[in-house]
């Protein structure tokens, strides 16, 4: 007999927590037992989609959630957890986490895993000590175009790869058309004092493009080049965004032994094309690779010199037990089998080191050092 898991939420401030939920509720094996959401540094001044307290009465409602509680401190006093899924603000991870580390329950935490180093290495001691597990979601971990794109790079499609192109852009979380993966609703139009007040647009809760989109781009250079950064260069700005304290567009460029990846990341980019997310791009010694995020067709391409025809992959299914986070994750603490690379903590931590030494150029203004997380 399967083993049932007990499962908590903490935070509903990410407005991916509704797609992360649903999948966790669709698992035959688990129980969403209760949920509580962490304190704002500011309070939101509108109930809309994608808002936390939108977030919280969609979460509750699509996955039948029996008990809400106002602290989640309280709720994991009075409840025994199997995993607890962390979404909340970012510069708030590393609490939750050692909370939850403390309580004995594994932990699911949403993309990027911290805001800084420091924080990962807090995160992943708090549950080393504790013997539970955590894993970090990204949503490019299940595009099966992106592992096919790593499939033919280690199969040497295109040589050494040489630089990795990412830019990654819209109108910003809650801006004019906003998305986001789970909800059918649409967004609502907000003035620029209600979004001021959530905090993706607040720097002290680890708001800012840079942290929030830039991200992807140094996740797919560390894996796809599979090499450990030396330094990295940031830029972040606040262009169009005068109602906040946070970036709306920001660049990382990292430095791999062998490689160069560029990360771009804009809150002000309009529309739904190409242009806005991708394509991912490649180049490598003896050819180039591309492939487009969101596309209804996934395929990879890989082109060899003016003149030849390009060649086309498709990528095959995402093998059975392993096709979502909550199969994923769930299949791993009943066998024991390794789980996707970009979800375990030793990646996250590598990748939080070259996302810290982003943040800490575009403070500085210097190229800074990629920094050990062993050390």
């Amino acid at each position: 007999m399967s083993k049932k898991y007990r499962v908590g939420i903490v935070g509903f401030a990410h407005p991916h927590i509704n797609h992360v939920a649903a999948m966790f509720a669709a698992h035959p094996q688990v129980s969403l037992v209760a949920c509580a959401d962490t304190k704002p540094l500011r309070p939101e001044k509108k109930v809309v989609p994608y808002t936390r307290e939108w977030n919280r009465k969609n979460v509750i409602k699509l996955a039948n959630i029996p008990k809400c509680y106002d602290d989640y401190h309280q709720m994991l006093k009075e409840e025994k957890f199997d995993v607890v899924i962390i979404n909340s603000e970012n510069a708030q991870h590393p609490d939750v986490v050692e909370a939850c580390a403390q309580a004995g329950a594994h932990v699911c935490v949403e993309k990027p895993m911290a805001v800084s180093l420091e924080d990962a290495v807090r995160m992943d001691r708090a549950c080393r000590k504790a013997g539970t597990t955590m894993v970090v979601n990204w949503p490019a971990t299940w595009l099966p175009h992106a592992r096919k794109a790593k499939e033919l790079i280690d199969a040497g499609a295109i040589g050494q790869v040489l630089e990795i192109d990412y830019r990654v852009g819209d109108s910003g979380p809650f801006g004019p058309g906003a998305e986001h993966k789970g909800v059918s609703e649409a967004s609502t139009p907000l003035t620029d004092e209600e979004r001021a007040a959530i905090w993706l647009h607040q720097a002290a809760a680890g708001g800012g493009a840079m942290i929030d989109l830039c991200c992807y781009g140094v996740m797919y250079g560390l894996w796809y080049t599979g090499e450990h950064a030396t330094s990295a260069q940031g830029l972040k700005a606040n262009l169009n965004s005068q109602w906040c304290d946070a970036d709306d567009n920001g660049v990382i460029v990292v430095r791999f032994p062998k490689a160069i990846a560029v990360a771009q990341g804009s809150w002000t980019t309009l529309g739904k094309s190409y242009l806005s997310a991708g394509p991912l791009m490649l180049f490598g010694t003896t050819g180039a690779l591309s492939f487009e995020i969101y596309t209804e067709k996934p395929v990879v391409q890989v082109t060899h010199g003016a003149g030849k025809a390009p060649e086309i992959y498709e990528p095959a299914p995402l093998p059975e037990h392993h096709k979502n986070l909550a199969e994923e994750f769930l299949n791993y603490l009943d066998t024991g089998e390794p789980m996707h690379q970009t979800l375990t903590a030793q990646f996250n931590l590598d990748m939080t080191a070259i996302l810290d030494a982003g943040i800490r150029s575009a403070r500085h203004g210097n190229m800074e050092k990629v920094k050990d997380p062993a050390k």
